[in-house]
């Protein structure tokens, strides 16, 4: 969901020129692609890298107004069909295939089916949940580092050290990009060595 207390983070080719909430980012950003527009502007959220694709084209408060219209990323404004479930509680009900026997054992469950798919997804998650969050970090700095890979050295050693969790070698690969380049791949890479 883009919101504009999103947090995020702009690059003015490979400057980092703002970090923080998207709309103090935002203008920013806007601002970098009036003074350079020669320079490419590339602005990703913090949780994922993901870059996220700004009309920096617009005046700073026509830009400001875009923000602050509720919108997920690459959808148009387009009205919200209602769905089944419980949606001031968070419920969504989607559809689950599963075996004849399966079905049998959830049902027998105390509380019925949903809650003990509810169970059993806390439990999974409770026990993956060191390793869902390297691979978080893995896939948002590879993200960012092809992203960025335009002009730098060792993208493919750094992104071989990365996904092999070998913090030294991915060090190494990444020493000759731009500072600000490197301190945000290391930062996004944190969990992926544990550090």
């Amino acid at each position: 969901m883009i919101s504009p207390s999103l947090r995020c983070t702009a690059f003015s080719g490979s400057d980092r020129i703002a970090t923080g909430e998207l709309r103090h980012v935002a203008l920013k950003a806007k601002q970098a692609y009036d003074a350079y527009p020669e320079r490419p502007l590339r602005v990703f959220d913090d949780a994922e890298a993901r870059l996220l694709e700004l009309p920096l084209h617009l005046s700073p408060a026509d830009l400001l107004a875009w923000l602050a219209q509720p919108r997920r990323e690459g959808d148009a404004a387009s009205p919200r069909l209602r769905r089944p479930g419980r949606p001031k509680l968070g419920v969504v009900a989607r559809e689950v295939t599963l075996l004849p026997a399966q079905w049998e054992w959830l049902a027998a469950q105390p509380g019925g089916a949903s809650l003990a798919l509810r169970r059993l997804v806390d439990a999974a998650r409770a026990v993956s949940a060191a390793q869902d969050r390297r691979r978080a970090a893995q896939e948002a700095a590879y993200r960012f580092m092809q992203a960025m890979a335009d002009g730098l050295t060792d993208v493919e050693a750094a992104a071989r050290a990365l996904f092999a969790a070998e913090y030294h070698p991915f060090q190494a690969a990444i020493a000759g990009w731009p500072e600000d380049v490197r301190e945000h791949a290391e930062w996004l890479a944190s969990d992926a060595f544990g550090i």
